[in-house]
């Protein structure tokens, strides 16, 4: 339909809003407060900057400990991207990894280490889903069953666990900032480009795809560098 009085209509912007991100040692005091599996993953989320559903989502595949890698599969916007893995929790990953694996064996005995494969993966690699590289590091612990295929299986952690966790840890450090997950990646870019990193660089390690998203978290002069240290590691 032609509309003419639609051509000078403007289109409303959203007022930006400033993010909320802790000092380096509110989350030093957070981080002590959580243990187990959440800690680790409160920790990678501080340590690479990564979204809450990437870590969430992470599988055994991903993470390159000779490189001191990982790589972010069909993150936000259908990108990958790779960010480094702090050396600090590369420990604690491969305790987890050593655990993933003996319940992955104790599926697999009873036919359940079927696993959701992106996109025609399935079709394409019909064998991969009960393959350990393709594995969630991250599990639920207790089987569901998938909508889509109807099939009873193991899916990964449920993000709202960790939420909590990450909560009842800000309130037991005495933070008085409505933190979550989020916050951690928020903290990271703030972190490192207060420590003088190159703007785009950080914006590399985001996965974002305007310097302007960026910059959202302070305006720092451009200094250069490469071999970005984690802030993880530096606490």
């Amino acid at each position: 339909m032609d509309l003419p009085w639609l051509n000078n209509v403007v289109r409303a912007k959203q007022p930006q809003r400033l993010p909320v991100v802790l000092t380096r040692s509110e989350v030093r005091e957070v981080l002590a407060r959580m243990k187990g599996m959440h800690g680790l993953m409160a920790n990678m989320l501080y340590g690479t900057g990564m979204r809450l559903m990437e870590c969430v989502r992470l599988r055994v595949k991903d993470v390159d400990f000779e490189r001191n890698e990982i790589l972010i599969r069909d993150g936000k916007g259908g990108k990958d991207r790779v960010t480094m893995l702090p050396s600090s929790i590369a420990t604690g990953l491969q305790a987890q990894l050593e655990q993933r694996r003996m319940l992955f064996e104790d599926d697999k005995r009873i036919g359940k280490a079927n696993v959701f494969l992106p996109d025609a993966l399935a079709t394409k690699y019909p064998n991969a889903a009960t393959e350990w590289c393709w594995q969630y590091i991250f599990p639920s612990g207790s089987y569901s069953v998938d909508p889509r295929s109807g099939m009873e299986r193991r899916h990964h952690i449920d993000e709202k666990l960790l939420q909590r966790a990450m909560k009842k840890a800000v309130q037991a450090a005495g933070v008085a900032k409505p933190a979550t997950p989020h916050t951690l990646r928020h903290s990271f870019a703030t972190h490192l480009l207060e420590a003088g990193y190159d703007i785009r660089t950080v914006q590399e390690l985001l996965g974002h795809s305007d310097v302007s998203t960026t910059m959202i978290y302070t305006h720092v002069l451009n200094k250069g560098g490469r071999g970005v240290l984690s802030p993880l590691d530096q606490l």
